[in-house]
């Protein structure tokens, strides 16, 4: 009897260690599924032309501020080669030198509208580590020290700026997205609220379209055009009539479709893959991405991507 009540304690414990292993196993896997997730989210992209040179400039000016003033490392006077003051400036300005040194070639080859949470950290992951080889690479110009060229300070400059490197970027980064965020919204706040009558179009109002299968042409009614959105091989043209939707699919690129239709101004490219007509637009929501359109007649919302922002910007009636 009494082996038998071991046995069966036995077991439970068991099942009980099994149930609670899968337990942890399938919260860690939804841990790492929601982290994956978190990591390809959109991030705002601002290492190009004059957002670059700001962002430059700041960390300019943050460093030599908080070097000079709070002197966040030991420092031993007897080994400066100048004034503290001007060794703060010259750290500084060498970090700033990487920045742009760095960042201004991925600025240019990079496409923005795929930039990521995951890029955004590896990139400053290896700008922290390229600023903390170079404060290493100038110690002789700064510091009268026999080992300035040893591991121990390529390895403390490293630490260093990754140190100070995380604290300017835990500030840079929530007052970056408050500014985004607060410029989007109050654009599209001050669009929401003024009335959009239906414009008379200037142009043709019913353009022959010409697509890759020669069967397939059609002609457009372009004031009730609503949006196009490019699917693979094929293009999704939504258009509305007697105030009911009707959705084409035709084989053709959303250049080629762009291109005949010689969009006005009202009916621009918002994304890669959507061509939309502004005059079809009922609501926008701003945030620290951009925007997303809501439109008068069909539920889908339409994305603004970053590199688009000016131009939809330029184009909105506000």
């Amino acid at each position: 009897m009494v082996v038998q009540i071991a046995k069966r304690g036995k077991d439970l414990i068991l099942n009980l260690g099994i149930l609670f292993g899968f337990t942890i196993a399938i919260k860690l896997e939804t841990m790492a599924s929601n982290l994956l997730n978190f990591l390809d989210q959109p991030y705002p992209f601002y290492y190009k032309g004059k957002q670059l040179i700001s962002f430059a400039l700041l960390i300019f000016v943050l460093s030599v501020l908080f070097n000079y003033f709070f002197e966040p490392f030991n420092n031993n006077p007897r080994e400066h080669r100048m004034d503290f003051f001007w060794i703060s400036v010259v750290h500084s300005a060498n970090a700033t030198l990487v920045v742009l040194l760095f960042l201004g070639p991925i600025g240019l080859l990079t496409n923005e509208d795929n930039w990521t949470v995951r890029k955004e950290i590896l990139v400053v992951l290896g700008l922290f580590v390229l600023i903390g080889i170079s404060q290493f690479l100038i110690r002789d110009l700064i510091y009268d020290n026999p080992y300035n060229w040893s591991w121990r300070y390529l390895i403390e400059e490293i630490r260093n700026t990754c140190l100070v490197g995380i604290l300017f970027f835990s500030i840079i980064v929530p007052i970056n997205f408050i500014r985004l965020s607060r410029e989007h919204t109050t654009l599209a706040a001050r669009y929401n609220a003024t009335a959009h009558p239906a414009e008379t179009a200037k142009g043709p109002e019913e353009i022959l379209i010409r697509t890759q299968q020669k069967s397939d042409d059609f002609t457009l009614d372009c004031s009730g055009f609503l949006y196009a959105k490019a699917d693979g091989n094929y293009l999704e043209i939504l258009i509305v009539e007697d105030g009911k939707v009707h959705k084409l699919l035709k084989r053709m690129t959303l250049k080629e479709f762009e291109t005949q239709l010689e969009a006005p101004d009202h009916i621009i490219r918002t994304h890669r893959s959507y061509l939309v007509n502004l005059r079809h637009v009922g609501d926008i929501k701003g945030n620290a991405q951009g925007y997303q359109l809501h439109l008068k007649h069909h539920p889908e919302t339409i994305p603004v991507s970053r590199g688009m922002i000016p131009l939809f910007e330029s184009r909105i009636k506000v």
